[in-house]
C-alpha cells in the first residue's frame, strides 16, 4: 500500500533540490576530538519576532551571548511533527513523508479509531505508522541524529510534548534504548521507560505517571473561553525529570549525549488561550499567551542551571529552535458554500471545521464521510453536521476514497489514492482557486502543471518518502491585523476546531515561517548575528556533526551543517528567489519567495499577492 515516491520534476518546474546524502562533520572535529554533549531545546510555536528581554530573558541572552540566526526558516507546512522529522534526520518533508500533524496513512489506522487520516501526535498511532506495509519499521525511513548516537554507544534522551518527542528516536520503543518521557508516561498508551529511570522519576515527583495539562487543557467552544494558565503543571514535571533524573543518569554514562527537551508552551497556551474569544485582537497576544512563553523560557532556565550544577555546563552545546512560528484564527469567507450551512457549534458567518472538505464535496458532487466518526456519511444541510475534526473522504465508498482532506490548521492536504487523479486533479484545482481563503496552491508534479499553481518538487515534497504523497498542498490566507511589526500580529484562516481569536500555524505567512532559533556552547561562536538562512533540517545535520556522527541517507533531500556559526567557520554564499507560477484565467499566481545556500532551500512565505504576510 505505501510506495516510495522518487519523481522528475515536469517540464518548466525547477529541479528537485539534491545535496549530499551522508553528513560531513570535519569542520567540528577541528574544534574537538571528544564529541561535546548537545542539548535541542525546542520551545514548540515560538515567534522569531516576539523573544525579548521581558517575555523570555534566557533565550534573549543566549541569542545575545551565542548565535543568533537571525534568518531562520520552519519546514512548510509549519506542523509539529512535519518538523520534528526534520529535526530528527536532518531531511525535508519529501524524505520523511511526515508531511503534516495529519496524513493520509494509506490504511486504517488501529490506534486513531480505524482512521484513514491519523493525527501523530500520539505514540500507538507512531508504532503502526512504523509497522505499516512497506516501511521497514520505520515511517520515516530515515536513521534519525538520536538513534545513531545511541548505536554509536553515547547516551540519549528525549523529554516533554507526546509525539515530536518519540519521533527522534522512533524506532525506540522498548524502555532499553533512548529514555522518552512524554504526556503518556506511565499513563495507558505510554512508551516503556527503564525501571531504574522510572523509579527516580517516582521518587522526586510522587508520581511516575506524567501528570496531564490540567487547567491548561480545555480549549474551549464558540461561547466559552479557552484556558487562562500556561502549562506549569505538565511542563515542571519534564523540567523536573530533565534536571534531576535524566541529565545525572547521561552523565553517569560517561558518554557524550544528546537530549531532546520539547517544550509544549508557548504552542499549546497559545492554540488554547482564551483571552481572545472571536476577535482577532489581542489574539495571540494576551496575557496567557505571554505567561507561555515565559514558562518555557524557565524550563531553559532551569536546564542551563542544572548543566552548572552537574559540571557540565563547558562541554555542552545547546541550540534552541521552535519548530514554527504561530498566528492568530481567522474565520472569515465569503465564497465558502459551507457558510450556508447552520451548525450549532460554529457562530453564523464562521468556517466550520471541515469547510474544505464539504467545498470540494458540493464543488465535486461527491459526499462526504468522517473519517473520525466511523466514517459516517456527513449531512450538513439535513443534519447541521461537520466533520469532527475537520477531515474528509470524498466519494461514494469511504473505503476507497477518491479524494481525502487532511485538516491541519493553516494549510490542508488533499490527496487522489485512485487512479482517476488526472481527472479529478484539475476540477480540484478549479475548485479551490475559487475560494477566498486559499493563497497558493502546489500540485503533484506527476498530475501535471496547471495556472495558478506551482509544483510540490518546489517545496520539498518529492523525494523518497515511503507515505502517500499529498496530491495538493493548499496553503490558507494570512493577513495583519494592524500592529507595527506584523509578524507579530498575523491571522490566517484555519480548517481546525478552535475558535477564531485562538492561535494556530501551519500557513506560509512568514510569521509561521519565522521560528525562533538560537545556540550556545563550546561548539558555537560568541556573540554572532548569523544573516545566513538556517533551517529545522539544518538543525538535525548541525546535531550530528556535534556528534561526530556520519548517518547514512536513503533520500537527498537534506539541510547543510551551519558551519558558519561555528569557531572558524565562513558565512556561506546565500541568495534570495522568487518563483512564479503561470497565471490562470482569474489571474490567480502561487508565487513563492525562497533563499537558498548551494542547493539547500529556505522557504520564507509563498501564496497570492496580498493574501499571504511576508509575501
Amino acid at each position: 500500500m505505501l510506495n516510495r515516491f522518487l519523481h522528475t520534476a515536469v517540464a518548466g518546474a525547477l529541479a528537485l533540490v539534491a545535496v549530499s546524502p551522508c553528513i560531513a562533520p570535519q569542520t567540528v572535529r577541528a574544534q574537538s576530538t571528544v564529541p561535546h554533549n548537545v542539548i535541542l531545546f525546542v520551545p514548540d510555536g515560538l515567534r522569531a519576532a516576539i523573544v525579548d528581554e521581558t517575555l523570555a530573558p534566557t533565550m534573549a541572552q543566549i541569542r545575545r551571548s551565542g548565535v543568533d540566526f537571525a534568518n531562520p526558516h520552519s519546514i512548510f507546512p509549519t506542523f509539529t511533527t512535519a518538523n520534528a522529522s526534520a529535526f530528527a534526520t536532518g531531511h525535508y518533508l519529501g524524505d520523511t513523508g511526515d508531511f503534516s500533524n495529519t496524513i493520509y496513512a494509506g490504511f486504517k489506522v488501529p490506534a486513531a479509531k480505524l482512521s484513514f487520516t491519523p493525527f501523530l501526535e500520539a505514540d500507538p498511532v507512531l508504532g503502526e505508522m512504523d509497522a505499516a506495509e512497506g516501511t521497514s519499521g520505520n515511517y520515516l525511513d530515515e536513521e534519525s541524529v538520536l538513534a545513531a548516537a545511541r548505536a554509536a554507544g553515547y547516551g540519549t534522551a528525549s523529554i516533554g510534548k507526546v509525539g515530536p518527542v518519540a519521533i527522534q528516536d522512533v524506532t525506540s520503543r522498548d524502555g532499553t534504548g533512548t529514555i522518552i518521557v512524554d504526556d503518556q508516561t506511565g499513563n495507558p498508551g505510554g512508551l516503556p521507560v527503564d525501571p531504574a529511570i522510572l523509579a527516580q522519576i517516582k521518587a522526586i515527583t510522587n508520581d511516575a505517571a506524567a501528570p496531564s495539562r490540567g487547567d491548561n487543557g480545555p480549549r474551549g467552544d464558540a461561547t466559552h473561553p479557552g484556558t487562562l494558565v500556561p502549562n506549569t503543571v505538565q511542563q515542571d514535571y519534564f523540567a523536573a525529570v530533565a534536571t534531576k533524573v535524566v541529565l545525572p543518569a547521561l552523565k553517569a554514562k560517561g558518554k557524550p549525549f544528546a537530549m531532546v527537551f520539547w517544550s509544549r508552551d508557548p504552542d499549546g497556551s497559545q492554540h488554547n488561550q482564551g483571552d481572545s474569544l472571536g476577535s482577532l485582537t489581542p489574539g495571540i497576544n494576551g496575557p496567557t499567551s505571554f505567561s507561555a512563553i515565559k514558562n518555557a523560557d524557565n524550563d531553559l532556565r532551569a536546564l542551563r542551571e542544572a548543566l552548572v550544577a552537574l559540571g557540565l555546563d563547558k562541554t555542552t552545546d545547546i541550540i534552541i529552535a521552535a519548530d514554527h512560528g504561530f498566528s492568530t484564527i481567522a474565520k472569515e469567507s465569503k465564497t465558502s458554500s459551507s457558510l450556508s450551512y447552520t451548525f450549532a457549534d460554529v457562530p453564523s458567518g464562521w468556517l466550520a471545521p471541515g469547510f474544505v472538505a464539504l467545498d470540494l464535496g458540493k464543488a465535486l458532487a461527491m459526499p462526504v464521510s468522517d473519517p473520525d466518526n466511523a466514517d459516517a456519511v456527513v449531512h450538513p444541510d439535513l443534519e447541521g453536521k461537520h466533520p469532527v475534526a475537520g477531515d474528509g473522504l470524498l466519494g461514494f465508498d469511504s473505503t476507497k476514497p477518491d479524494v481525502v482532506v487532511a485538516a491541519n490548521g493553516g494549510s490542508d492536504l488533499v490527496y487522489l489514492p485512485q487512479g482517476n487523479a488526472k481527472e479529478l486533479a484539475p476540477k480540484v484545482i478549479a475548485a479551490l482557486l475559487a475560494q477566498d481563503y486559499v493563497s497558493g496552491l502546489f500540485v503533484d508534479d506527476r498530475l501535471g502543471s496547471y495556472p495558478g499553481t506551482l509544483p510540490l518538487s518546489a517545496i520539498n515534497f518529492i523525494g523518497a518518502a515511503v507515505t502517500p504523497v499529498p496530491a495538493i498542498v493548499i496553503n490558507f490566507r494570512s493577513f495583519s491585523t494592524g500592529c507595527a511589526v506584523a509578524l507579530r500580529c498575523t491571522a490566517e484562516i484555519a480548517d481546525t476546531v478552535l475558535q477564531q481569536g485562538q492561535g494556530m500555524h501551519g500557513s506560509f505567512s512568514r510569521a509561521d515561517t519565522a521560528n525562533f532559533m538560537a545556540a550556545i556552547g563550546p561548539d558555537f561562536k560568541h556573540g554572532f548575528s548569523d544573516p545566513a538562512p538556517v533551517s529545522n533540517a539544518d538543525v538535525g545535520m548541525t546535531l550530528a556533526a556535534i556528534l561526530h556522527l556520519s548517518i547514512p541517507a536513503k533520500g537527498t533531500l537534506v539541510g547543510r551543517v551551519m558551519t558558519e556559526a561555528m569557531p572558524g567557520g565562513s558565512l556561506p554564499v546565500h541568495t534570495r528567489s522568487v518563483m512564479r507560477s503561470q497565471p490562470d484565467a482569474a489571474g490567480h499566481v502561487t508565487i513563492m519567495k525562497y533563499q537558498s545556500v548551494g542547493r539547500t532551500r529556505y522557504f520564507d512565505a509563498a501564496g497570492f499577492t496580498g493574501k499571504t504576510v511576508g509575501l
